[in-house]
């Protein structure tokens, strides 16, 4: 059975930084693409960054492009999301997603983890 678990949210002042964690299981990272995606109140669900691990190339939504930085463990089945400079409206659930399409699309993404809060201060 495919499970994500995220990891590493939290309540941080703006300005501050985070970095949010996911451990796959039943799940190859190198095969798939793989991503974050974020649930602000009372909005619809919105791509933050994803990536294909044998292309290598990240991809960022605009609001948060030099902020953040997507990576991966492939051995360890495991992605990670940094974020620095944290604004107010970063706040929101943050979910890691798996597919077979790298895209900004949530509904391409069949694997969806359990989420973890991020509540940013000002």
């Amino acid at each position: 059975e495919v499970q994500f678990v995220e990891s590493g949210g939290g309540l941080v002042q703006a300005g501050g930084s985070l970095r949010l964690s996911c451990a796959a299981s039943g799940f190859t990272l190198d095969a798939y693409a793989i991503g974050w995606f974020r649930v602000a109140p009372g909005k619809a669900r919105e791509g933050v960054s994803w990536i294909i691990s044998s292309d290598g190339t990240p991809y960022y939504a605009d609001s948060v492009k030099g902020r953040s930085t997507i990576s991966t463990n492939n051995a360890k089945n495991m992605v990670f999301l940094q974020m620095n400079s944290l604004k107010p409206e970063d706040t929101a659930v943050y979910y890691c997603v798996g597919g077979l399409l790298c895209t900004a699309v949530a509904g391409a993404y069949n694997y969806w983890g359990q989420g973890t809060q991020v509540t940013v201060s000002s």
